[in-house]
Order: C-alpha cells, then structure tokens, then sequence
C-alpha cells in the first residue's frame, strides 16, 4: 500500500475508508462470504493461520498424548527458569510506565476525543473491569496463596518455612503479613499495569487515530505501513495464541476448582471427566451470552458476577473474623508497600520456588490474557482521559484484590493458626496441597457450609461464562481484521475453540500443560508489550489535550 490518507497525523492505510463503528475494514486482506447457514468475514492471514495452528495443536496433543505432557512439563520449567528475570524487569518497565503517564501531560488525552464522553456508567464499567481480569483467578488463588506464602514457599526468605504449623506469636505476625504480601503482589498493581498498557494503546489508536481495533494498528508510529502487511499479521497471530492460551488456563482452573467443589459438597467425583463436562456445559452456555454481544451477554453477565462475588464476600466478612479480616486488609497493604520493591527485583535472589515457580508464571499468565482483558476493556472504556483510565484501571481492581485476599486469604490463615494441622486449609494446601479444593475447605469451616459453598461453585460458573464469551469476542475481533461487529458464526467458532483447547490440554498434561502454553506464548508477547509501551508513547503525543 503506497497512499495513504492521513487520522490525527497517523496515516490510514488506501482503501480503508469503510468505516465499521471504531474500526475500518482491512480492504484485500479480509474474505467475505457463505457456506451453507455461516456466513464469514475474516481477516485471512491472521485466521486462517491462526484456525489451522489450533486444530493441529489439538490432533498432535490428543494422538500424541504422552509425548505431549513430557513437552509441557519441559517448556514449563525452562522458561520459568530461564526467563524469569526477563517476566519481572518487563513488568517494573509496565508499571513505571503507567505511574508516568497518570503525572505527565500525556494523562490528560481523553479517548475518542476531547468531546468524547463514556459509553458506560461507573459501576458497570468496574463490573466489567474485574469480571474479565480476574475473576476465576481470585476464586482458584484467593485461599490457596495467603496460606502458601505463609509456610511453604518462603518469598524472599522472611517468612520460614513454617512446615510444622507451630508458630509463637511473633512468628504468627510475620508469617500472616508476608503470607498476604507476596499474594497481593501478584494480583495488585503489576497485572493490572500490563492490563493498562495494552487496553489504553487499543482504546487510543482506535477512538483518537481511527484505526482498526487490533494489536499491530498500535505499532503504526514504529512500522508504518508495514503493519498492513506481514509483521502486523505476525503480531496479531501472537496475540491470537496468546488469547487463546492465556484463556484456556483460565479455563482449565474454573473447570478443576468447580469439579473439585461439587465432589466436596455433593460428592460428586472429582475426575477428568467431570472437569470435561463442566467445560463442554459452561461452553454452551457461554455461546448463547456470545450470540447476545457486549450489552446484552457480557454487562449482563459481568453485573450479575459482582453481585455474587459481593453476597461470597459479605458472608465470609460476617462469619469469618470480622476484625481480623478488616486488620488483614491494612496490614496486607502496609506490608506490600513495604515489600513490593524486593519483590520486583529481577536479579540477586535466593526464594527460587516463590519467584520462578509463582511469579514468573503469573507474569506470563498477565501477559498473555493482555490481548484479552486489553481489548475488553478498551471497548468499554471510550469517553475516558488517560489519567482516569489508568487511575481507575490500576488502583480500584488492585485495591479490590487487596481487600478479596484479605476476606478469603485472612480467614484462611486465620483457621489454620487457630485449629492448626486439624484445619481443612492446612491438610488440603500445605500438608497435601489440593489446590482446587484449598476455597472449599475455608468455606467448610464456616456456618451453612453448603448454601455458600454452592455459591462459590456458580459464581466460579459465571466467572467461567464470562471469561469465554468475552475472549470468544476478542479473538474474533482480532481474526477479523479489527471489526467489532464481526458474524455471530466466528464468534460461536473461537467459544467452542476455546473449550475444546481447555479439554485437550486437561487430557495433555492438567495443569502443568494449561501452565506451560501461557509460558511459551507470554514469552513472545512480552516483546510485543515493551515495544507497544514506546509505540503508545509516541501516538499519545500527537494528541491534543482535554482541559
């Protein structure tokens, strides 16, 4: 493509003048048309690649399956070995970039526009901020970290290990503040700082340059027209894989933490084959929300997640240790404060469990469900100065993980320092470590152990809908070139491709295969976010300002 015309003083690529909503048609590069009932509009590079890479990745996987789980647990440890120190300086660069932008003049850029005005009211848009982020995440992690930290993986030597369970009480404040550091650490302002960069450079070259909604319109400032052609396609490829995978994890948690919770309330068997149901039935699910798009599936659903997650939480605020949780919470806080930096320092450190085995992963994790949550929150973010996005984008999710690992985690610390090796928590994580079961045994130690123990099971449910329909709507629009009203049939394709990937890498390998695929995609993306941070920069300032 050799003429352009010019948006904002980014050029647009010939022939893109077919404006679909935030996004244009990619010209030559898209294929329309109809089979039968399906009717396609796709972008054909990105997904014909990025379609038959999947399916081949499934065939192998399920032909080759013993081969395939020796694979997983090998790319697994290699890269959280290896790369580790690259995972935790990429994420201090994204998080220095953002603190930045909100005490710059950059932050007073609105997307779409200084007259833009939000699409969404407050409370909606945080519901959907934390449902996509996070939500079957907090729900798996929320019990089984806090206690973790606490006595087994020793973060960055200061808390034991405490194996024995028998703590004096100096050893008790100790262990309970860096137990609820080291977690919040992974859940606070690091993630959601990856979340930030990737959701504001989406929002602002598509609102403020009207470009396509997809990852390589963002490097337009670094490659020019070359985003057009194949190293756009390449981008867009790995962000697609990067999706997927990222998401698949997810998946696969949801589905082990539910299998794992209706053998424990109802006794249910807790197999693979459960955990393959629950994916095929919340898979069915997930389309009919999918068919429904952003307003009438995803909010819906993201509203009706919220006020789940607020029932699970008043309950185990009123019937746990209500002043030791609102404690919690500020010593939880204090002692991340305190923290945070050692925790972020790549290089010099001896905690190799804690910081290879959890944070690398976790980074990786973040990287890679980026694409996703980016992308999500970007479409519902237009109207928003950069300051309030990433302000609000940071600090409100983090400040509701603080106060969710201060509930869950808190009461579960709480029961294994009064009950000690009889405590549910301490058999099912650190004496067995039974990771699924880790919020059910919390939740068992409690009054109505079954009523909120079933509430926990549907909000993982729904988080688990929302998590699908959401990244089958992200991957769509990145498979099309950037439209965001792409045909319902695409999107029904990628939410069923999404539960059959979660399926073949349970068969492939558990959890440890979900773990190793997002260590090996987020790897190459977190080339693509550092080299998106200064792109962004760049686009930002062309920019007028909002006053």
């Amino acid at each position: 493509m050799t003429d352009t015309s010019t948006q904002n003083g980014i050029p647009t690529p010939d022939g893109e003048t077919n404006r679909v909503e935030t996004g244009y048609d990619v010209g030559q590069d898209n294929i329309q048309g109809k089979i039968g009932p399906l009717v396609f509009d796709v972008h054909n590079p990105v997904f014909m690649i990025s379609s038959l890479t999947v399916v081949a990745f499934v065939l192998v996987t399920l032909i080759f399956q013993d081969q395939a789980s020796s694979v997983f647990n090998w790319i697994f440890n290699f890269v959280t070995t290896t790369f580790d120190w690259f995972f935790l300086a990429a994420a201090n660069i994204f998080v220095i970039f953002c603190i930045a932008l909100v005490f710059t003049p950059l932050g007073k850029v609105r997307l779409g526009g200084v007259d833009a005005k939000p699409d969404y009211g407050y409370m909606s848009w945080f519901a959907m901020l934390f449902a996509a982020g996070m939500g079957i995440g907090l729900m798996f992690f929320g019990v089984l970290e806090p206690v973790y930290h606490m006595q087994v993986s020793n973060p960055l030597g200061l808390t034991g290990p405490f194996t024995d369970g028998n703590l004096d009480e100096a050893q008790m404040a100790t262990a309970r503040a860096n137990g609820l550091a080291a977690t919040i650490f992974h859940w606070a302002l690091h993630p959601w700082s990856i979340y930030a960069v990737v959701a504001l450079s989406l929002a602002l070259f598509t609102y403020n340059k009207q470009l396509p909604l997809s990852l390589r319109s963002a490097f337009y400032p670094l490659l020019g027209d070359k985003v057009w052609g194949w190293p756009g396609h390449c981008i867009d490829i790995i962000a697609v894989f990067a999706t997927l995978f990222g998401l698949t994890t997810s998946l696969g948690l949801g589905a082990q933490q539910a299998s794992a919770g209706m053998s424990y309330v109802y006794g249910i068997p807790d197999t693979t084959t459960t955990q393959i149901i629950v994916i095929a039935c919340v898979t069915a699910v997930a389309l009919i929300s999918v068919v429904r798009g952003l307003d009438g599936g995803v909010k819906v659903l993201s509203n009706i997640n919220m006020c789940f997650a607020a029932l699970l939480v008043l309950f185990v605020f009123i019937f746990g240790p209500t002043w030791q949780i609102t404690q919690d919470f500020f010593i939880g806080l204090g002692a991340y404060a305190k923290d945070v930096v050692p925790l972020s320092n790549p290089f010099g450190r001896s905690d190799d469990s804690y910081r290879e085995s959890w944070t690398a992963f976790y980074w990786a994790w973040w990287i890679s469900w980026s694409p996703f949550v980016g992308m999500f929150i970007a479409r519902v973010s237009r109207g928003r100065t950069v300051r309030e996005f990433v302000t609000c984008v940071i600090l409100i999710p983090s400040l509701v993980s603080v106060f969710w690992m201060a509930v869950f985690g808190g009461t579960a610390i709480d029961q294994v320092f009064t009950e000690g090796t009889s405590s549910g928590v301490y058999q099912n994580v650190i004496e067995n470590y039974d990771a699924s079961i880790a919020l059910f045994a919390m939740l068992g130690e409690l009054p109505f152990t079954a009523i909120a123990s079933t509430l926990a099971i549907i909000l993982v449910l729904v988080f688990f809908i929302t998590s699908s329909d959401s990244g089958s709507l992200v991957i769509d629009t990145i498979t099309a070139g950037g439209k965001t009203e792409a045909p319902t049939s695409q999107r029904v394709f990628w939410a069923v491709t999404e539960g059959v990937v979660a399926i073949v890498l349970l068969i492939g390998g558990g959890l440890t295969a979900l773990q190793a695929m997002v260590n090996a995609t987020g790897i190459f993306f977190t080339v693509v976010l550092l080299f998106l941070c200064w792109a962004t920069y760049k686009g930002l300032r062309s920019e007028p300002k909002s006053v």
